[in-house]
């Protein structure tokens, strides 16, 4: 597969600012993201917002990129017979054909891909192929997933796969897809899920409830709550979540809500102080329930950054670290937010230990309208 993308050769009009956006997703790397609107589907750069691809088809629901290769997951929003929500297109953008097309029983609810696996989530089965040669490798029963939430790494090595384990309280089952076996189930929430994510090397996983209050990191490979970190009082949905990226341990969490606020927690902090803890005699003797206490010092929000009840999807682009003592004091992040009302928005945050934190809006523009000639 190709390691860019080609300009679309399908002759299409751009899409009107009163059309909706359907889904939204950035690729692996966080160096493209993808919407798909009632008309077609777009690539974008995500570092200069230039619009890399569009296909004007139909309505598509499902938009998954892998990497920056020409090959995109997709499926339609069941509005022309051609583009049936039980039908899964493996897509390459430089030939504008379909690789292979599968076809489902019921309709499919969300589509993950990293370089060895290609996830398929149906209502009640999650299908787990080899992405090389395409042959499924196994076939998951869940629990009722109606929302199709999942989080999957894209982490070739920390091949690990999320998803629902129950209907009543937030248990989240990890299952290694190399291994073709469950890792461990993971006792997050009292409240059903509404979302997680990975960080990039796989090993911490975030996770919100329906209620929306607390948000729980947990490292994967003891099963356990790491840090809770409290986003208000009152229940809000949370629509995105997202790491900093790290070879190692995450700096930062982001997340947004139909509050329409950005909530940043800082993550350094507490990783030094519960390193230095299990470092220490008495760590070995402090109850969990402690270890479990959430820090308001290191919880920064930003109001008002989308529409209230407008669902959105955020992404860490990069983070600068100011090193002070072999510590970090302090960070600069740039943070890259999709509305589905049709905007891409980018902030630029910085934050440091003392719950000091400022921010500003680098740059907006409306995604419907934009077209191959006029990215901004």
């Amino acid at each position: 597969m190709a390691n860019n993308y080609s300009s679309s050769s399908s002759s299409s009009s751009s899409s009107s600012s009163s059309s909706a956006v359907l889904c939204a997703s950035f690729n692996q790397d966080n160096s493209h993201f993808a919407i798909g609107t009632r008309e077609g589907f777009k690539i974008f750069d995500a570092k200069d917002g230039r619009l890399c691809y569009e296909r004007s088809v139909g309505a598509f629901t499902i938009v998954e990129m892998l990497f920056s290769t020409s090959l995109v997951a997709i499926v339609g929003a069941g509005e022309q017979p051609s583009l049936s929500p039980r039908r899964l297109c493996l897509f390459n953008t430089i030939t504008g054909s379909a690789l292979r097309e599968m076809s489902f029983l019921t309709s499919i609810l969300a589509v993950r891909i990293n370089r060895k696996r290609l996830i398929v989530v149906l209502q009640d089965k999650t299908y787990i192929y080899d992405l090389n040669s395409q042959s499924i490798l196994d076939t998951i029963d869940t629990v009722l997933n109606n929302k199709g939430l999942c989080a999957f790494s894209p982490n070739s090595e920390g091949c690990y796969l999320a998803l629902p384990a129950s209907t009543s309280k937030g248990s989240v089952l990890i299952y290694n897809t190399i291994d073709l076996q469950s890792l461990c189930q993971i006792d997050a929430h009292r409240s059903p899920l509404a979302a997680m994510v990975f960080s990039s090397n796989g090993i911490y996983l975030a996770t919100a409830s329906e209620q929306g209050t607390i948000i729980r990191v947990h490292l994967v490979s003891q099963a356990t709550k790491s840090y809770s970190f409290r986003r208000g009082a009152y229940p809000s949905t949370i629509y995105s979540l997202s790491f900093g990226p790290s070879i190692d341990l995450p700096d930062i969490l982001v997340a947004t809500s139909s509050s329409g606020s950005l909530h940043i927690f800082f993550l350094g902090p507490l990783i030094d102080e519960k390193t230095r803890r299990s470092n220490m005699l008495l760590g070995s003797v402090i109850p969990a329930s402690i270890n479990d206490a959430w820090e308001p010092s290191h919880h920064h929000v930003v109001h008002q950054v989308v529409p209230a009840g407008a669902r959105s999807n955020i992404m860490i682009h990069n983070i600068d670290k100011v090193q002070s003592s072999s510590k970090v004091s302090a960070l600069s992040a740039s943070v890259f937010i999709i509305t589905y009302n049709g905007y891409f928005r980018q902030y630029s945050l910085n934050c440091t230990k003392l719950n000091e934190s400022s921010w500003s809006l680098e740059r907006e523009y409306n995604l419907l309208d934009t077209v191959a000639d006029d990215p901004n």
